[in-house]
């Protein structure tokens, strides 16, 4: 269970409440170079996990939900100060309470659940890192943000198309697989 790929994906976890203070604090400067650090370590826990045969449940388990705590904080954050709009933000976190309401509908049922990431849930995490690291970038630069709302748009298109992917996956395997009692 105390593996590198596991190490690396707490210590995701353990950046956020620091990038959410240098967030509040103006520093957006070392928000994204920490935002940078823990982003690469989502690629660099995987890699490493299949690399070696490390590979976990406890690992399965954490590393989406790192992904969702690192990506969730830092649309609120930003949204709070104006940096992200709140209708982004909403669609992204909707996205993620509907597929953890599902996946805990599902335990309750006592129904096979598959956590494995799709294709496209992977590509919607990159877009979302990406739009924040652009939108940080702008943000301590000082630049204006004109490339924003093409890249908000691009990330509100993947969100919503996984989210009704995962959507679909759920209610197949719910028609696929009787409910135990």
């Amino acid at each position: 269970m105390v593996n590198l790929p596991n190490i690396l994906t707490i210590l995701r976890i353990l950046c956020v409440p620091v990038f959410i203070d240098l967030v509040i604090y103006g520093r957006f400067d070392y928000a994204l170079a920490l935002f940078l650090i823990a982003a690469a370590t989502d690629g660099l826990d995987g890699m490493i996990a299949r690399l070696s045969n490390q590979r976990s449940l406890l690992g399965m388990y954490l590393d989406p939900l790192a992904d969702k705590v690192l990506l969730t904080s830092a649309f609120i954050t930003l949204s709070i100060f104006h940096h992200v709009p709140i209708w982004l933000t909403t669609i992204v976190v909707s996205r993620d309470l509907i597929l953890a309401s599902g996946t805990l509908l599902l335990h309750l049922l006592n129904m096979r659940v598959d956590i494995a990431p799709t294709w496209l849930g992977k590509a919607t995490t990159v877009v979302q890192l990406g739009y924040v690291v652009i939108t940080l970038t702008l943000v301590a630069l000082a630049r204006p943000d004109g490339l924003l709302l093409p890249a908000a748009l691009l990330v509100t298109a993947v969100t919503v198309a996984s989210g009704l992917h995962y959507i679909y996956r759920t209610i197949r395997a719910m028609r696929a697989e009787p409910v135990a009692r």
